[in-house]
């Protein structure tokens, strides 16, 4: 009776806490209890961590070497032996169903259908992982506006609710045009600013109107982190104004390019 009450007690604690609190070999013990269901496995734990020198170690080791240690029997060896390989699967399931943003083409083929047919200004965060996997969509600002609003406390707080590497910013100009307006370049520094200090990078922002996109990362308005000066920015956006520049040019050349600051495969 005692042992199964220090067994609710742990995964009550893992129920609160998660497992940020956790010793390793009180990780190692709640996993055991699932296998050994009538015996106090906390010994049993410690001679595991010992024998194998940590509990990655532990986890990594083949069947047989675990059912060597006495007390671990076939359905202990495998739930061990399981839970990295099905940490993988999961990785990799996750990966399957979030689309990896790593490049301008996939980033802006993602926004479009996320704001196009907008009547109303909206405002999202994406945040990426360290792969450009998108981790959630958030939607930070929507209404009838005539400039973005970007409130960089918010943008942090949702950054580091959800543990993004990357994020990157995107919005709409409905029935307007999607060149950056100097109210997007304050909101974008200011917003950069803010995310410098937690050591996050904003890879890029893309702004989607009717019928255009444009990337302020694709017109070099944003580079390796750093965002231009205003008198660049306002000399690149007449650039790209010129007929000759618009109208879908933003995906023509190195739109497959891997966003700086992000890991490859």
């Amino acid at each position: 009776m005692m042992h199964s009450g220090h067994r609710a007690r742990l995964r009550q604690r893992f129920f609160e806490e998660g497992l940020s609190g956790f010793a390793p070999h009180e990780a190692l013990e709640l996993l055991l209890c699932f296998a050994i269901p009538q015996r106090d496995v906390n010994p049993l734990a410690h001679q595991l961590i010992e024998r194998f020198g940590s509990l990655s170690a532990v986890l990594e080791a083949r069947p047989e070497e675990l059912m060597e240690t006495p007390g671990v029997g076939p359905n202990a060896a495998a739930l061990l032996a399981l839970m990295p390989q099905l940490m993988s699967y999961y990785e990799r399931d996750k990966q399957r169903e979030r689309p990896r943003l790593n490049n301008l083409e996939r980033a802006g083929a993602y926004c479009r259908s996320l704001l196009r047919g907008r009547k109303n200004e909206c405002v999202y965060l994406l945040c990426l992982d360290a792969k450009g996997y998108l981790i959630k969509p958030v939607l930070m600002h929507q209404g009838t506006i005539d400039e973005s609003q970007l409130y960089p406390r918010e943008i942090v707080r949702e950054t580091l609710l959800h543990n993004a590497y990357a994020v990157l910013i995107a919005h709409n100009h409905p029935g307007g045009e999607a060149m950056p307006s100097r109210g997007d370049y304050d909101a974008t520094l200011r917003v950069m600013e803010a995310l410098r200090a937690i050591d996050v990078r904003l890879i890029d922002h893309i702004i989607v109107s009717d019928d255009a996109l444009c990337s302020l990362t694709h017109m070099h308005m944003i580079e390796k982190g750093q965002l231009v000066s205003l008198e660049d920015f306002d000399y690149r956006v007449r650039m790209a104004s010129m007929p000759t520049a618009r109208r879908g040019k933003v995906l023509q050349t190195g739109a497959t390019e891997g966003y700086d600051g992000l890991e490859e495969d």
